[in-house]
């Protein structure tokens, strides 16, 4: 017998519909680098249980890099269309979707996407990904019911953190109450909510552990005081301004000509005070007057004297001799600093060492946003990109950051940086295996170097760790991923608090009557590892933050958790009833 036109249409898309009515919630989303992958991850997960959310992917014909964007997850419909206009929207069936997601690296395009899908479908919910704020501006006016987000916004604090050795700035408001991230030491007993994570072991991060006490890394109520990361970076600012006059002096000379020229110039004032020395000696003088004679025989060459000894005057036309060898090495010293100093201008290499900055490699979204934080917060950066008309690159001639156009997986652009005496290497391109090797170069010029690495894969990550020791490296997708799926569901996410590689989200989530946790005590919630409990609030009441566990949760109470992307899951499944059952043949 033929099999039917819509099955075999459905094989070939990989997609299985059990009926034309179903009536799980559908999403689309438009993107093909890794943010969509995450995206589409998290929506996978987001139901209360195991697929009930309908995914369909739209990606251009052919990958536009190796790594992951979405198309091979399990259980997403993919629909390959290299123009999002109404046709390609209407083939992803975005007529009956609940939401669509517009992730592509390029802000025209994806309001050109937006003005193209309110004619599919005017009341659709829409998440856009923006990084220009005037454009993301116009984007809320003409869909103002949207939700436009920036990744690098959302994941940049946590880079510029890193790169200062302290926690993401994350700070966030809810229930009449201001909390922050802190490390417990800096923080008031009274004034810590609950423990996040053990980080005492760099190489063991432990996220929300059985025994608070434990947790060095804290969320804690605001009472005033600056931000670890700001102090930091004003500690960063104060030991520059320390540094030793002498120190700068020299590194400022070593930097001013070429080696040779320095090198002759040395060798010639080495042999002038030798002569002098030795014309102090013959002519039986004091210093102060050996240097007031060497000085003018050796500029004017003046006062011959044939009554002198011997030594004395041929002394004397050496020393004439050095003058006139003296006065063209150091015209040459000097054009030779400015010619260099307007080729520094041009090609944007740094001639002069550095100290105590922070080299960023990459001047994409992410790395403009590290650049402008860490520049807006007194340090000194130096940045590196291959391209000379980088997104960031304008930016930071307008702030007067120096640029390298190099490859950063070279070992003399990094020394053009002056990477081995930088305080941290933030390499935030989009290429892994670019990142990895400016990452392992840098670590073979100072070992000791504080290294903020992007990477996707989690797991390559992990063996990068422990085979190289670089311990510090962050996913901006993954960061950024779970506000993204939020919006899209229309779900509250209150904040994002990366630690390490790890993103704990806090949210609210209401207990729906008939659920598993309806009528079960509040001590049912907190899942050590997983989930904790920082508020109850009953409806209509305000929020209880002193949890007790034996109070009984009823339908209708909203519960305030810090959870991550696997025990939100579950605690959504404990208070969404389940679906009714059906038949498979339905």
């Amino acid at each position: 017998m033929a099999e039917p036109l819509r099955d075999r249409a459905r094989r070939a898309t990989g997609w299985r519909l059990r009926s034309n009515d179903d009536e799980r919630p559908h999403f689309v989303v438009c993107g093909s680098d890794p943010l969509a992958y995450w995206v589409v991850r998290a929506l996978l997960g987001a139901g209360p249980t195991a697929g009930q959310v309908r995914v369909t992917l739209v990606v251009p014909e052919r990958r536009r890099s190796d790594g992951p964007d979405g198309r091979d997850v399990p259980g997403v419909r993919v629909v390959a269309a290299d123009r999002l206009d109404e046709a390609t929207f209407r083939r992803a069936g975005l007529a009956d979707a609940d939401g669509l997601a517009l992730l592509h690296q390029d802000d025209v395009g994806n309001m050109h996407a937006a003005l193209c899908a309110q004619e599919v479908e005017p009341r659709l919910r829409l998440v856009a990904r923006m990084f220009n704020t005037n454009l993301a501006d116009g984007l809320r006016q003409l869909f103002p019911g949207s939700a436009v987000l920036s990744d690098a916004s959302m994941a940049a604090p946590a880079f510029v953190a890193a790169a200062l050795g302290e926690l993401a700035p994350t700070h966030f408001r809810h229930a009449g109450r201001t909390l922050y991230v802190a490390r417990r030491a800096d923080v008031r007993p009274q004034d810590v909510v609950c423990g996040l994570a053990v980080t005492t072991d760099p190489e063991l991060v432990r996220v929300l552990p059985a025994d608070e006490a434990t947790a060095d890394v804290v969320l804690a109520e605001a009472t005033g005081r600056p931000p670890g990361t700001e102090l930091a970076a004003r500690r960063l600012v104060r030991a520059r301004r320390r540094r030793q006059p002498v120190e700068v002096l020299l590194r400022a000379i070593r930097s001013f000509a070429t080696r040779k020229i320095g090198i002759a110039v040395l060798v010639l004032l080495g042999v002038i005070a030798v002569l002098g020395w030795l014309n102090a000696r013959a002519a039986a003088v004091t210093w102060g007057e050996a240097l007031y004679l060497t000085l003018v025989t050796t500029l004017s060459g003046q006062d011959p004297d044939v009554n002198k000894p011997v030594a004395a005057q041929v002394m004397q036309v050496v020393l004439n001799l050095a003058g006139l060898a003296l006065i063209p090495l150091i015209t040459a010293a000097v054009v030779d600093g400015i010619v260099n100093a307007r080729l520094a201008l041009h090609t944007g290499r740094i001639q002069p060492d550095r100290s105590g900055h922070v080299v960023v490699v990459g001047l994409g979204n992410i790395g403009t946003r590290v650049m402008a934080q860490l520049h807006d917060f007194g340090v000194e950066v130096v940045a590196i990109d291959k391209n000379p008309d980088a997104r960031g690159a304008a930016l930071a001639h307008r702030l007067g950051v120096p640029v390298i156009v190099g490859d950063a997986g070279l070992e003399e652009t990094l020394r053009s940086a002056s990477v081995d005496t930088s305080q941290a290497l933030v390499v935030v391109s989009t290429d892994d295996g670019a990142n990895l090797r400016a990452a392992l170069i840098a670590r073979s010029l100072d070992p000791d170097l504080r290294v903020v690495l992007r990477l996707f894969d989690g797991d390559f990550a992990e063996r990068i760790q422990q085979a190289f020791g670089i311990g510090i490296s962050r996913s901006v997708s993954y960061l950024a991923a779970p506000s993204f799926a939020a919006a899209l569901l229309d779900r509250a996410v209150i904040a994002t608090i990366p630690v390490d590689r790890h993103a704990l989200l806090v949210t609210e989530v209401p207990v729906v009557a008939g659920s598993p946790l309806d009528g079960r005590p509040l001590g049912a919630v907190a899942r050590p590892g997983e989930v904790r409990l920082l508020a109850h609030t009953r409806a209509g009441q305000k929020g209880d933050w002193s949890v007790d566990p034996r109070v009984v949760v009823h339908a209708g109470d909203r519960l305030t958790v810090v959870a991550r992307r696997a025990g939100l899951t579950a605690l959504l499944r404990e208070t969404t009833p389940a679906p009714p059952s059906r038949h498979p043949d339905e």
